[in-house]
């Protein structure tokens, strides 16, 4: 490394602690809480990813060098993005043999309404395939 360049150290491994712990393929993604889905799109590094990805699919070494962040990061964070269910991977198939996931937002938009005595987070996804809407109402009591 060069002199002038300084290391980045590498951000915590999970933005939000609860979040991290893993899902089952049959929990959905109504399981969350809204305080988890705020805190993962609270975190720095998983704004960076996401904000990579924007309305384009991309790669992890894409979004590693859009997001300016290591390959451990971008993995973490798109592991939880994906189990959030605001980012879908794809596998991309090269005609030279190589294949590749491809990682692509499918959230359309994200409400929050705050009220006395709690808050609800609304998540509208599309579906890649048919760009068709659903909505997701997760409210905190």
């Amino acid at each position: 490394m060069a002199a002038n360049q300084q290391a980045r150290p590498d951000p915590p491994d999970s933005p939000a602690e609860p979040y991290a712990r893993q899902r089952t393929q049959s929990e959905a993604p109504d399981s969350m809480q809204p305080t988890d889905i705020l805190e993962l799109l609270g975190d720095e590094y998983t704004q960076r990813v996401l904000t990579a990805i924007g309305d384009q699919a991309r790669t992890c070494q894409e979004i590693m060098s859009a997001a300016d962040v290591s390959k451990a990061t971008a993995y973490r964070r798109l592991e939880c993005l994906e189990d959030a269910g605001l980012v879908k991977a794809t596998q991309r198939l090269d005609p030279d043999g190589q294949h590749c996931k491809q990682f692509h937002t499918v959230v359309e938009q994200i409400d929050v309404k705050f009220s006395s005595d709690d808050f609800e987070v609304t998540i509208e996804t599309a579906s890649v395939s048919s760009r068709h809407q659903t909505s997701l109402m997760l409210a905190d009591d």
